[in-house]
């Protein structure tokens, strides 16, 4: 039986020679993740369970990242309860202030994902790692637990959608308009319990901070994971960061898709997700009257240093406009370093940009610019939900690091060949 690239890694992790669309299967697991606010919950499930001992203590990672350094009393306590059962259970892959960065994009950087992995998180955006070819979605804490407890965990095998990549991508046009576009397609439901098989000669158009965006943003078209194939640009990300057995698995040719879709990737512009979801696109053109008060650069989906040389090269020699808050978050800690070294972080701050250590702080609505009401942000984070990043009458736009920058020098959203 013909498989997709998915279900032939869920084959493998449960010891099948092959699986179907709709089955159930056990699988085990290469890597479990948890945040400060998710772990908690995972954590008072472990010891109701009677745990006394994780699967692995090489393979589970506990990131503390959406508020660090604590913002209040509760993330302290979350982080203090984290902190405690990763000394007690000596959790090799424990990252907490000043080695924190924000998880989707450190365990990457870090090497501890590679292609052919088996991943759960207790976060919905684990679904990143699928640009290394990886199995990786977003699980709930109790299911985090069962995880750290068994190394194992159980799996309706999806189905898939075909999205093929054509040709290359022109101008400021970044992975994050490749997604954005797509989900306008097919909807936020578009994808439910699916999984986004990417393919096509486009993709060796892409850097992998392109594909790491692309795959993030799978589950905001409800998709169980996002993956892409494992080629040249994968294999040399890896090299000298991932010390894990290297799996390489391809798509049968007659694999079955519930739907092809096709995107000319020369063919695209800068695109934007106005409110309240992101299914709600448009081009960058259709909506440049559209006035901001913030703009946030940053999260998970857009945090890397691509992403802040893409700012900075904007911002330089300009400066945000008036009334107009300005907000760089590197994701990590090399990321930000990183900024420091190239003299990036000085062009933020001279154009009167406020420049962060790594959190996920606004995107969430936590901190480190949370809007008030009436206010509209223009945003590189995931969801624009009612209420996301604060006031529930505030908005939020969803856009790449190019087009928030760019709109934080006009004060409204922008096109940045404009500029």
């Amino acid at each position: 039986m013909s498989m997709t690239m998915t279900q032939k890694i869920l084959a493998a992790k449960a010891g099948l020679e092959k699986v179907e669309a709709g089955q159930l299967i056990e699988t085990k697991l290469d890597l479990v993740l948890g945040n400060d606010i998710t772990s908690p919950v995972a954590i008072n499930e472990f010891e109701k369970a009677g745990a006394d001992a994780v699967f692995d203590n090489t393979k589970i990672t506990l990131v503390l990242d959406h508020f660090v350094p604590n913002k209040d009393i509760k993330a302290a306590q979350q982080s203090k309860q984290t902190r405690q059962f990763a000394n007690k259970y000596d959790i090799l892959n424990f990252f907490d202030v000043g080695t924190m960065g924000i998880e989707h994009a450190l365990l990457p950087e870090k090497g501890l994902v590679g292609p052919g992995d088996c991943v759960i998180g207790a976060d919905s955006h684990t679904c990143t790692y699928g640009a290394l070819g990886a199995f990786s979605t977003g699980v709930g804490s109790t299911d985090m637990a069962a995880g750290m407890i068994t190394g194992k965990a159980w799996f309706k095998v999806p189905s898939a959608i075909r999205v093929v990549l054509k040709n290359q991508p022109t101008g400021f046009v970044s992975g994050k308009d490749m997604i954005l576009h797509l989900i306008g397609e097919i909807g936020v439901d578009g994808a439910l319990y699916q999984s986004l098989e990417f393919t096509g000669d486009g993709v060796a158009a892409l850097s992998m901070d392109d594909r790491f965006t692309i795959a993030n943003m799978a589950i905001e078209a409800g998709a169980k994971n996002g993956i892409f194939p494992v080629d040249e640009t994968t294999l040399e990300y890896c090299k000298g960061r991932y010390n894990g057995e290297i799996e390489i698995f391809e798509a049968d040719p007659d694999a079955e898709y519930t739907r092809t879709v096709e995107i000319d990737l020369a063919a695209l512009r800068p695109t934007v997700s106005m409110p309240h979801l992101p299914e709600n696109t448009r081009n960058i053109k259709e909506v440049a009257d559209v006035t901001i008060d913030q703009s946030v650069i940053g999260s998970c989906t857009n945090g890397r240093i691509s992403d802040m040389r893409v700012a900075a090269a904007i911002l330089k020699g300009r400066k945000v406009a008036k009334n107009v808050r300005c907000i760089v978050i590197p994701a990590t800690q090399a990321v930000y370093l990183q900024c420091i070294r190239e003299g990036l972080a000085e062009i933020f701050i001279e154009a009167g940009a406020v420049f962060s250590t790594p959190t996920c702080g606004p995107c969430l609505g936590g901190y480190m610019g949370i809007l008030a009401e009436g206010e509209r942000a223009v945003s590189t984070t995931n969801r624009n939900f009612v209420g996301r990043m604060g006031h529930p009458e505030s908005e939020v736009v969803l856009a790449s690091p190019a087009v928030a920058a760019a709109s934080a020098i006009t004060g409204r959203l922008t096109d940045p060949a404009t500029l």
